[in-house]
């Protein structure tokens, strides 16, 4: 049985902060989940998959964000509670149904969690979601440890239930991937199936209704405003007259400086969980007390703006600082050493901070396309197939952006999940090189569709790879539509990929296998002959990683190069893959080897080397 539904009343877990908000959820007493993968939230809706074999949880992996929104909704909206988790870009895919979900409201508690990814670890971006609960009208919750990720999933449940409003629980990566004790409370039962009843003049929001919800609406922040006053999430620590306002993730970086400076006597900490609806009174109280306030807060000034209105408005003229070149970037995450320098400077202490020196010579260690990923050999032939003539190469989201960097240099634009096609389209209308766009499977499903049908409306002249490998590989090998490889077997695809894209209106389809690096060539080359339409490259093969860990199946066949190997570099210069190894011995004489432990035996290095004889022996 899972280990998050076999742990004890009262014991003391050591939990990543996204196993501790399952546990909140399933202490809450959740019945419907759902999700869109994305780190940093993935693990969250991996647990709750897990846990709904094993439970009459109901849990999906939806095909977006917008759509697991939408899904939940209905499901709060019949009297269930249930969570719907995406990291920090993937609510701006469900943005659109989030505004006028804070109009109509929920029946069951809602949570929604946005896992925002300060520094960009996995991500396109680094915006800073706060503003989305403002922007909506919803109230927000930030946890700074993995205990109070759990308390405050549970405690959300509860708060959206009895104002009848979605709750934001806002989180970033230092919190979802980073483990700390958490005590557990008990285990809640769902409630089984919902009813819904029927209120088209509430959950309808023609203009008519919309308007009378949002004045509703409102009335809700004024008191969540209040519960934002006296939440338990939101206390005064320590003593003394400076003052320090922080949430979230910071808040252990400021009380680690504190302890060092030895100043907790001479401190004030305004710890922030319940950040919006802004808890102004509380703060108001807090600054009056302290003759100066730094604010501790990663990326924008979200409480830092909200403290100086209200400081204002209360015709206070109190030093208020945060945000600055001189104290704390808006840029990327905080460290232990940021805060400790800010705090400083802020508070005029002396501290030196360490000096960490790094070797200029160590060598730099890109991202890279794991050996054997047919995502490789599809940029390969595509290379290849277009020769000297080269094509702009708009790129999407997943694995396969990793075909940036030379060799392979086919990710030329990115935007957002999906952006390959439908800027294909722009790029294709806008100038006169030929594009190629790539975008993986679960991406294609999740956004591509919409922008293939656009292109065949609008009579765009593009070619679009789909790399399906047969899962949601980047982050963590998830399902979607089209999977056909399962822990059961194989099965036919509950969406048919090429099915998909006729019926998109697209006439010019191919299917290949990358694997097989002359027939794909061919292929790519007679479809692109004409280049005028929008043509389709299905380049099928499955994630190796993934098929391992599904078959169970231990790879029997490795390559390597004998010593008919003269050195022509293709295999490095044009596939790059990461097996092979550029050497020099004792006698400075250059040579190249396979290392058998990553080789995948796809055998993509035999087919495009001609003086190579890479020869198959046993692993």
């Amino acid at each position: 049985m899972h280990e998050l539904l076999t742990a004890q009343s009262g014991s003391k877990k050591l939990l990543l902060g996204n196993e501790a908000i399952v546990r909140g959820a399933l202490e809450a007493g959740i019945s419907f989940a759902t999700t869109y993968p994305g780190t940093p939230s993935s693990e969250i809706g991996d647990n709750l998959y897990q846990i709904s074999q094993e439970t009459d949880l109901y849990f999906e992996y939806s095909v977006n964000e917008k759509v697991a929104l939408e899904t939940a909704a209905a499901a709060s909206t019949s009297g269930l509670r249930t969570m719907c988790s995406m990291k920090h870009v993937g609510l701006n895919v469900a943005s659109d149904a989030l505004m006028t979900l804070a109009y109509v409201g929920v029946k069951g508690g809602m949570v929604i969690v946005s896992a925002d990814d300060p520094s960009m670890h996995s991500s396109q971006n680094e915006q800073d979601n706060r503003f989305y609960a403002r922007f909506a009208g919803i109230p927000m919750l930030e946890p700074a440890n993995s205990q109070e990720a759990l308390d405050m999933a549970k405690a959300a449940f509860s708060l959206s239930e009895s104002y009848g409003i979605p709750v934001l629980l806002r989180t970033t990566t230092r919190i979802n991937h980073s483990r700390s004790v958490a005590e557990v409370g008990t285990l809640q039962d769902s409630r089984g199936d919902g009813s819904f009843v029927k209120d088209p003049l509430n959950l309808v929001p023609v203009p008519m209704v919309a308007r009378r919800l949002h004045i509703e609406q409102l009335e809700k922040l004024k008191k969540l405003r209040l519960e934002a006053d006296s939440s338990t999430f939101n206390r005064v620590e320590g003593q003394g007259s400076w003052g320090i306002v922080t949430s979230g993730v910071s808040y252990n970086y400021v009380m680690d400086a504190i302890r060092e400076f030895n100043i907790a006597d001479q401190v004030q900490v305004l710890k922030l969980g319940m950040t919006y609806p802004f808890p102004q009174a509380l703060c108001l109280e807090f600054i009056e007390k302290v003759k100066k306030v730094l604010v501790v807060e990663e990326l924008e000034p979200f409480l830092e703006d909200m403290i100086k209105v209200a400081a204002q408005e209360q015709g206070l003229t109190i030093e208020i600082k945060g945000k600055g070149d001189e104290l704390l970037p808006r840029y990327f995450e905080f460290d232990p050493v940021l805060v400790k320098s800010a705090v400083a400077r802020f508070f005029q202490l002396d501290y030196e901070p360490p000096r960490v020196e790094m070797s200029s010579d160590l060598p730099q260690r890109p991202p890279n396309l794991c050996a054997g990923c047919p995502h490789r050999a599809s940029y390969y032939a595509v290379r290849q197939a277009l020769g000297e003539v080269g094509a702009i190469y708009p790129s999407d989201i997943g694995c396969y952006t990793l075909g940036l960097l030379p060799p392979l240099a086919a990710a030329d634009y990115l935007l957002c999940m999906g952006s390959s096609v439908s800027s294909a389209g722009g790029f294709s209308k806008a100038q006169d090189q030929p594009v190629v766009a790539f975008i993986g499977d679960s991406t294609f499903f999740h956004s591509g569709v919409t922008g293939l049908i656009n292109a065949v409306q609008n009579d765009h002249n593009f070619t679009l790879v789909i790399l399906d490998n047969g899962t949601t590989a980047m982050t963590g090998q998830q399902p979607h539509p089209g999977v056909e490889l399962t822990a059961e077997g194989r099965q036919p695809p509950k969406v048919d990929i090429k099915a998909l894209v006729r019926g998109c209106g697209v006439e010019q389809i191919v299917v290949v296998n990358p694997l097989q690096v002359e027939k794909t060539v061919a292929a790519i080359k007679e479809i692109m002959a004409d280049r005028s339409g929008v043509k389709v490259v299905i380049s099928k093969s499955p994630c190796p990683l993934f098929e391992r860990r599904i078959t169970g199946k231990k790879q029997k066949v490795v390559f390597r190069v004998t010593n008919e190997c003269d050195m022509c570099r293709r295999c490095l210069d044009e596939l790059g893959c990461p097996a092979f190894t550029y050497c020099e011995d004792e006698t400075e004489c250059a040579f190249i080897a396979i290392d058998e432990h990553l080789c995948s035996g796809c055998s993509v290095c035999k087919q495009i080397c001609h003086a190579i004889r890479a020869k198959k022996k046993s692993a």
